[in-house]
């Protein structure tokens, strides 16, 4: 059974920085879209920034753009990272890894394999 494990979330006042972590493991194919949502209490999950191997696509959401970015370890294709800067206090939220085989499911959040989330909590 395949899993996908997140790590790197925590507490950080604003304008400070973190990097997430997520590590696909068990699964028998990769993954061709991995990335980052995020969800707060009373709203819908929202996507942040997803990575595609086919085609080598990023996508960011307009609220990341300039302060997020999402990479590919670079000798491990089954993990993705996303680095945070310049975070504000409604970043604070649980962020979960999500993959998919190809970016739209994974917009539109119908295909996609979930972390169990890592929390990040940003105080001004």
């Amino acid at each position: 059974q395949g899993q996908l494990v997140e790590s790197g979330g925590g507490s950080v006042q604003a304008g400070g920085s973190l990097r997430l972590s997520c590590v696909a493991s068990g699964y028998r194919y990769g993954f061709n879209c991995m990335g980052w949502f995020r969800q707060t209490p009373g709203k819908e999950r929202e996507g942040v920034a997803c990575f595609c191997i086919y085609g080598n696509i990023t996508y960011v959401a307009d609220f990341a753009t300039g302060r997020f970015t999402i990479s590919q370890d670079k000798d491990a294709k089954n993990t993705v990272y996303l680095q945070m800067n310049s975070l504000k206090p409604e970043d604070t939220a649980m962020y979960y890894c999500g993959a998919s085989f190809a970016l739209e499911p994974w917009r539109r959040q119908t295909d996609v394999d979930w972390g169990q989330g890592t929390q990040v909590t940003v105080s001004s």
